[in-house]
């Protein structure tokens, strides 16, 4: 049993729905301002999400799917940064809000004094631009992101770090994430985890999750309860947190 001191959170599905029309669509236009031929449709990007990172995603697709295209290291992060810079774009419009109940807990863990944190394999600019148009990024006494560590999930590496920043052992803090992946990365750090699903992880296997919910839910939009017991809890707050954390 521990007694919950932190919560830690992935971004990209888990703050906020931002693969399928945000990442997605901010690729897709930096191939064409490129003058690639390549689209990532909705179906595509689903699968090449079992990758982590967006690098490693170009990289992964060209060996997958365009074996005739060489491409080097330099001109894939120059379409990385591009891409990136289209991302910001649409968070400045407005377009990728938190999801359900995000901004609640959040606001709710700052004024129970429990401290936050951010692990993630995104990079720190995409980050930083989904915070400024939600949230204040000071709220996060963490923010680890993309390549700040060697192996990215679903290694243990960037919650290994968040750990070791905050002085904190694995038994005091939650987890939320949105994908197999993300669990797994948090699970083999030793933390308890809760998953949020989206469209593209609806079907992923999350045995070890303590909870698999549609969301966080709202006041007035309880949560769907897909696996695990909330105890008769129709949203996440911190009473049933702190029910699990010390179960």
């Amino acid at each position: 049993m521990g007694a919950l001191q932190a919560l830690i959170f992935d971004v990209d599905g888990t703050l906020a729905d931002t693969e399928r029309d945000g990442h997605r669509v901010a690729f897709n236009q930096a191939f064409a301002n490129a003058g690639l031929d390549w689209d990532w449709s909705i179906e595509l990007y689903g699968k090449l999400l079992a990758v982590t990172g967006g690098k490693e995603r170009m990289r992964f697709y060209l060996n997958s799917y365009r074996p005739d295209v060489r491409m080097d290291d330099q001109t894939i992060a120059d379409l990385h940064k591009a891409k990136n810079q289209y991302y910001a774009q649409l968070l400045e419009r407005g377009g990728i809000p938190l999801r359900p109940g995000v901004k609640r807990l959040l606001t709710a863990a700052r004024a129970a004094n429990l401290r936050l944190a951010i692990s993630t394999t995104t990079t720190p600019e995409n980050v930083f631009a989904l915070l400024a148009n939600n949230i204040d990024s000071n709220w996060f006494e963490v923010i680890a992101a993309g390549d700040i560590v060697p192996k990215k999930k679903p290694a243990s590496d960037i919650y290994d770090y968040v750990l070791a920043q905050m002085k904190l052992p694995a038994a005091d803090c939650l987890a939320f994430e949105d994908s197999k992946n993300g669990l797994i990365s948090a699970m083999d750090a030793g933390i308890m985890t809760i998953v949020t699903i989206n469209d593209y992880t609806q079907n992923h296997t999350f045995d070890r999750a303590r909870l698999v919910l549609s969301d966080l839910g709202e006041p007035d939009r309880p949560c769907q309860i897909i696996q695990g017991d909330t105890q008769g809890a129709t949203l996440v707050d911190l009473a049933l947190l702190n029910r699990l954390i010390g179960a």
